[in-house]
């Protein structure tokens, strides 16, 4: 049996048992029940976000999502080949098993003095802070190939440091590699964003460090969320949330965990993991941990804002804009990329709530600032704003949004 006609006669099923009339549901979802009535009888396809939004209305938990057509992936993620060596520090700059060394690796940084370390460390310290906030405003790809520089320049310095004052120069090299794979990814290269997150977990080792390298399980868990692989996503999450862990890597794991469930419309184990992630972050130990502080700096309160996030994947659009209009307001002026990041999303909730004209102004805003901070993760929910606006084509906002819609998913700007 197709799975058209799997899907519609148990979405009429449980609508039927409930007690809700097409009209009504029709009303509920801000859907057409004509479209509604083609989906029951197996005439249309169910789009995923009207399979999220029939889950969390008839509190199936994701069994209608499971029965839904998978779309095609539009991940904006481009699968490349691997990074190749020019990428990343060359070798891995590790310790060599139970001798306290670095792997001579012939990376002298310019015939400088080993103790050069010490005066330059501050200084590199403070470049990655400024790349750090630059990479808010800034094209990834422009940014990527200074950040690989500075990243492989740290490396050797710590190649050609005493080992007595090896482990900050190391650690600091970890970070620099850890924000290269981000914007690697960001840039639309999710193979070369992992090869750089596990450049920064060995670097972060050999420092002395060995919870980075869960972390990076965290940042491995955002390439198969964007994948749209849930199982992978909490698999991954979950390695990363053992009781030895740092607060603030295990909170930040139980987000992921979270953002994974939802895909899935699995609710309790959604909002059960949120609640695991604000219990950890709020804590003293989570924000007193060591700098440069692990994952985001502009969101002030992360485990909400991924609360937004989630609730618009389990269907629930309208509690979803509530949480991200409040966040977002929040948000630092100059954080044009995370503004962008969480915006999208908080469109989208207005869309799927019935605001359309609020859901255009929004989008509107956001997409005059795309073409300085493009960003592949971030268009694959403004193609969801296009499909999604797509039903409202009658909508003068919708069709004033369209062309900056085109112009923003255009090949050229992927």
């Amino acid at each position: 049996m197709s799975v058209n006609l799997r899907f519609g006669p148990e979405l009429r099923r449980l609508r039927q048992e409930a007690g809700i009339t097409l009209t009504e549901f029709s009303a509920a979802l801000n859907y057409d029940k004509g479209h509604l009535s083609k989906v029951e009888r197996g005439e249309r396809s169910a789009s995923p976000e009207l399979a999220r939004r029939c889950d969390a209305f008839l509190g199936a938990n994701g069994a209608l999502q499971r029965l839904a057509v998978r779309p095609e992936t539009d991940s904006d993620i481009t699968e490349t080949p691997a990074a190749s060596g020019r990428w990343l520090v060359g070798r891995r700059v590790v310790l060599t098993a139970g001798t306290g060394t670095l792997i001579d690796l012939g990376l002298k940084f310019g015939g400088q003095a080993s103790s050069a370390a010490a005066p330059l460390l501050p200084s590199f310290r403070t470049q990655f802070d400024q790349l750090r906030k630059l990479g808010q405003s800034t094209a990834p790809k422009v940014l990527l190939p200074l950040l690989e520089t500075q990243t492989r320049t740290v490396a050797r310095l710590a190649a050609d440091t005493p080992s007595t004052g090896r482990t900050p120069v190391l650690l600091l090299a970890s970070r620099f590699a850890e924000f290269t794979g981000w914007m690697a990814q960001e840039a639309g290269n999710s193979a070369a964003a992992l090869d750089w997150t596990g450049e920064a977990a060995e670097l972060a080792r050999a420092g002395g460090d060995p919870y980075l390298g869960s972390y990076a399980l965290v940042r491995r868990a955002l390439v198969t969320l964007y994948d749209g692989d849930a199982a992978d996503t909490v698999a991954l999450a979950r390695r990363a949330q053992s009781d030895e862990l740092p607060p603030r890597i295990r909170g930040l794991a139980a987000q992921r965990e979270a953002q994974g469930h939802a895909l899935v419309g699995a609710e309790r184990d959604c909002l059960r993991s949120l609640d695991r992630a604000r219990e950890l972050l709020d804590g003293d130990d989570a924000r007193s941990g060591a700098e440069p502080v692990i994952g985001t700096t502009h969101v002030n309160d992360p485990a909400t804002m991924t609360t937004g996030w989630c609730l618009y994947d389990l269907g629930r659009p309208k509690a979803a804009a509530e949480l991200l209009d409040r966040e977002c307001r929040r948000l630092s002026p100059h954080a044009l990329r995370t503004r962008a990041r969480y915006g999208f999303r908080r469109s989208l909730a207005h869309a799927a709530s019935g605001e359309v004209e609020h859901a255009c102004t929004i989008a509107g805003e956001l997409l005059g600032v795309m073409p300085a901070v493009p960003s592949a993760t971030v268009n694959s929910d403004v193609r969801r704003l296009a499909r999604e606006l797509a039903r409202f084509r009658s909508s003068r906002a919708v069709r004033d949004l369209q062309p900056a819609l085109a112009r923003v998913l255009a090949p050229a700007h992927e």
